[in-house]
């Protein structure tokens, strides 16, 4: 039998494992803090790069509504944090350092998270989908990601309803240890406009000068394969970088590559399953 790591051991390990975690990456923050960015302004910059809005209210399975509408309520009060927010070239964008930690007296409500390969709750849930939306408007720049979690994509928690970018796509946060981090290598100058809806939870990113390039997301081989007793969901996502003179195809890269467990009932998926497999 392997031997348990010390935050396996038991509910206080685990506490103190992550509290461990926090202050490490404080200090971190501390020493890095000249880099990380955090001027604000609250005018357009004159160039829109990309811009998104992302539905706040899906049907998720047999998810209690009410998370749904306690993540509206989270989103809304994490947004003015990275709204006008500057990323200035060699500057890194954090969102855990500019949002800081939620917590029931700023008003943050228990909303849906991910826990041990399934749904679970806990306060601040739902915040995933902010730094979902920064990511896949990211993709569409020349902005470097620097620290990136996917562990939503190693299962597939929920049927489709209204997605609007490829499966997988998306980030895990956890305050602060699991961030969502961006360093921007260019000369340009990129802002982060964010505001929520009634129904969306909108974004824009734009930039000080003009791209010389557009970048294009295309998900290929999206299918559901049977193995053994189990369903997966597998997609890959490429990003393709064109100049806008020429139309030239400048660089194809993969993104993403996701091997998803199906944890729904498979009579949900609205796709042919393929046959059964062992690889």
């Amino acid at each position: 039998m392997a031997r348990k790591l010390f935050g396996e051991i038991s509910p206080l390990t685990f506490a103190i494992a992550v509290q461990r975690q926090i202050v490490l990456r404080k200090l971190a923050n501390f020493r890095h803090r000249a880099a990380l960015a955090r001027t604000r302004n609250m005018q357009d910059l004159p160039v829109s790069v990309y811009s998104h809005n992302s539905l706040i209210r899906r049907k998720l399975g047999t998810v209690d509504l009410a998370l749904q509408e306690n993540k509206a309520v989270s989103l809304g009060l994490a947004a003015p944090h990275i709204d006008g927010i500057l990323i200035r070239p060699g500057e890194t964008f954090s969102f855990w350092t500019l949002v800081g930690r939620c917590s029931a007296k700023k008003g943050y409500r228990t909303g849906l998270t991910i826990s041990h390969n399934g749904p679970a709750e806990g306060l601040g849930g739902g915040l995933c989908q902010f730094t979902n939306l920064l990511h896949w408007m990211v993709l569409h720049s020349p902005l470097e990601i620097a620290e990136h979690h996917h562990h939503h994509g190693e299962i597939d928690l929920f049927p489709d309803f209204n997605r609007q970018i490829p499966f997988g796509t998306g980030t895990s946060i956890v305050y602060n240890y699991l961030d969502y981090r961006v360093r921007n290598p260019t000369r340009n100058t990129f802002q982060f406009r964010i505001s929520v809806t009634e129904e969306h939870l909108r974004g824009e990113l734009r930039a000080q000068e003009p791209l010389d390039v557009k970048y294009h997301i295309k998900e290929r081989d999206s299918h559901f394969q049977q193995v053994g007793p189990d369903v997966y969901r597998r997609n890959s996502v490429y990003r393709s970088v064109r100049d806008k003179r020429t139309g030239n195809e400048l660089a194809h890269e993969l993104v993403v590559q996701n091997n998803a467990r199906v944890l729904y009932d498979r009579a949900l998926i609205k796709a042919p399953i393929r046959g059964d497999s062992y690889t």
